[in-house]
């Protein structure tokens, strides 16, 4: 069964996120892991939210691959947003061991249109309330 209210809880906190990434995006002195982090995070809890709406219960997990399979599993396209799995390690790792050198630079446009455009995908599933 569907759950709306934990996907519209999810979608709320990952608005959050995405404040803060257009904050970030304007202020070049803000470190990759920290925005980087925030991709992570709001990716995650709409992925989330997309497969409470989709009534199954999602993993307690970072990876970004796993929540994308598992939304592919279910017949979701999910190849605008695969792009999003390369954060996976801004969760954790790169949070306290910092970006390693051989991580490139983040597109921050990119990144927060990708966000954006995932928000933008789960919120139009949400039914009314």
């Amino acid at each position: 069964m569907s759950d709306p209210k934990c996907a519209r809880m999810l979608l709320r906190a990952a608005e959050r996120d995405i404040d803060a990434l257009r904050i970030m995006r304007r202020l070049h002195d803000i470190p990759a892991e920290i925005f980087g982090f925030h991709v992570q995070q709001g990716a995650e809890k709409l992925l989330k939210a997309w497969i409470a709406l989709l009534g199954d219960s999602y993993p307690l997990t970072h990876s970004i691959e796993t929540l994308l399979a598992l939304l592919a599993d279910r017949g979701v396209t999910t190849e605008p947003f695969n792009d999003l799995a390369a954060y996976t390690p801004y969760a954790v790792e790169f949070r306290y061991t910092g970006v390693g050198p051989n991580a490139g630079p983040i597109d921050r446009t990119h990144a927060l249109a990708l966000v954006e455009a995932l928000l933008e995908e789960v919120g139009n599933q949400l039914p009314e309330e």
